[in-house]
């Protein structure tokens, strides 16, 4: 198997030897880390090739190295470090001057940043998080895709790319925000960003001073909350009901605090799923031009709307020149293929467009191409719908076998759209208690607790449907139940007075 030429330094006019200089090379290697107990080393006259010295040098080294135990030769087989080395090389104290691996220069205030996602152990079903199902990404038309750009645009692909994306992808989404969102979108005012977290962050850096406020939704998504702390905002939380975000209390906060941005998820709001009422979309609006904020709209599953009328973003309307709207087709795609995109008003889009030029002046050309062609032939379109129905049919499953099985433990509204269901808990119930004996016997889902802004207990799941299929899901709320059972908790029984086909009961207003 071929390997990296091992770089050592070694001095002619040095007064030690040079058998000895790389013995010490090597040995200080060994302590360091950078060579690990049975790392083979290169053959004698391999080394002595790219160390440009006589073969005997490499051959005394080594001798050396193995007489004071860090490496052994096996006839035929090589020269290896020693697969047991010796204490005082497993502990080798670094220098009183120079500590070893840490650093003496000064480090920022941490951030505060989200828990990352981890996917559960093999045997285990993941109930907790709304990621799409990666098993059904369109695999074999996203290749052909592929394939297709790169044989037609060739060395294009590979060169030197526009920031804010390539033409084709910003076109096409362009085309699909102007007909399903009513946004005045052009490749002119769009940007294709790597996530939609990249997104915040370039609209963050815009906007925001150190210092600045920026609202967000008391119950939201953490991640965002990082991303504008790390561009110095402070945040103010707003409470949640069951229209979004309250403007009145925003309203009231605006009579004593300057406020530069609201960050707001209106179309299905993260975690609670509830959809901002038309007035309260208004409201906000003509509050953002009349206080000169900015509305930085989130609308992360805009896809996933399964009953009623198509509810349009925020930024589609009149007198919306203060909103940037955000969106991503990661929940379209697969976490892996995340790309996101913003809509900015043409005023404010050479300023974001010079900010994504300084900090990341090249874009993922084929993988944008690659999705442009997957626009193009209709494919992404397809795709979509058969999503849309999967998605909806796994809601009323999971919603279903939540009645079933858990009966009135958990209170619910079956959501409009989105990828996951926010229930309330029985207060009978310790959410905490529950979710960690559900790991134990192999289901994933926690409490509401790390979308609160303050992390404080709340009655309340957030349990995705869009990760697992129908058999699935069914068998992680039999594991609920199981769980729910084995903690000796007295646990609700199935509300008799549901009506026939109900599949949840409305719980009590969100007020957070």
């Amino acid at each position: 198997m071929r390997r990296w030429a091992l770089t050592i330094a070694l001095d002619p006019q040095h007064e030690l030897p040079m058998f000895l200089q790389l013995a010490r090379a090597i040995a200080g290697d060994i302590r360091r880390g950078r060579l690990r107990a049975g790392e083979p080393l290169p053959g004698t006259r391999e080394l002595a090739e790219q160390l440009g010295v006589n073969r005997n040098t490499i051959v005394a080294g080594y001798e050396e190295l193995a007489a004071e135990g860090l490496v052994q030769t096996r006839i035929g087989g090589g020269t290896f470090v020693a697969a047991s080395l010796p204490p005082d090389v497993r502990a080798a104290p670094a220098t009183k001057d120079i500590p070893a691996n840490n650093p003496t220069y000064a480090l920022a205030e941490p951030a505060h940043t989200a828990p990352a996602v981890k996917l559960p152990p093999p045997g285990s079903l993941m109930i907790a998080h709304s990621l799409p199902d990666a098993r059904l990404f369109p695999a074999e038309a996203f290749t052909r895709a592929l394939r297709r750009a790169i044989v037609q645009r060739g060395r294009s692909l590979i060169g030197y790319a526009d920031p804010c994306g390539h033409h084709r992808l910003r076109d096409e989404l362009a085309k699909m925000l102007r007909s399903t969102r009513a946004l005045p979108a052009t490749p002119d005012n769009l940007m294709v960003t790597r996530s939609l977290e990249q997104g915040i962050d370039l609209v963050a850096r815009m906007l925001l001073k150190p210092g600045d406020v920026v609202a967000v939704e008391a119950f939201g998504y953490p991640p965002a909350w990082s991303v504008l702390r790390l561009a110095g905002a402070q945040l103010m939380p707003l409470p949640v009901d069951d229209e979004g975000l309250n403007v009145d209390a925003l309203e009231d906060a605006l009579k004593h605090q300057r406020i530069r941005a609201v960050f707001v998820t209106p179309h299905h709001q993260f975690p609670t799923t509830c959809v901002m009422s038309p007035k309260r979309r208004e409201r906000l609006a003509a509050l953002a031009l009349s206080h000169q904020f900015a509305v930085i709209e989130d609308d992360y599953d805009h896809e996933f709307h399964y009953a009623g009328k198509p509810v349009l973003p925020i930024a589609s309307g009149q007198d919306r020149a203060n909103v940037i709207y955000i969106g991503s087709l990661s929940n379209l795609l697969a976490p892996g293929i995340s790309t996101g995109f913003i809509h900015a008003p043409a005023a404010t889009f050479g300023h974001l467009a010079g900010l994504r030029a300084a900090c990341d002046p090249r874009s993922d050309v084929a993988m944008e191409c690659a999705i442009a062609e997957l626009f193009e032939d209709g494919e992404l379109l397809r795709h979509m719908r058969r999503m849309c129905r999967t998605y909806a049919a796994r809601r009323d499953v999971l919603a279903e076998a939540l009645r079933r099985h858990l009966g009135s433990a958990l209170q619910f509204r079956v959501p409009e759209g989105g990828m996951g269901l926010w229930a309330r808990v029985d207060d009978a119930i310790a959410i905490e208690r529950w979710s960690e004996q559900g790991k134990r016997i192999g289901v994933q889902f926690f409490g509401a607790r790390r979308y609160d802004f303050h992390q404080r207990e709340q009655p309340y799941l957030r349990l995705g449907f869009s990760y697992l299929d129908e058999a699935e899901l069914d068998e992680a709320v039999r594991r609920m139940a199981r769980a729910l059972a084995e903690l000796g908790t007295r646990s609700p029984k199935l509300s008799r007075a549901a009506s026939p086909g109900a599949i949840g009961h409305d719980p009590p207003p969100v007020q957070i």
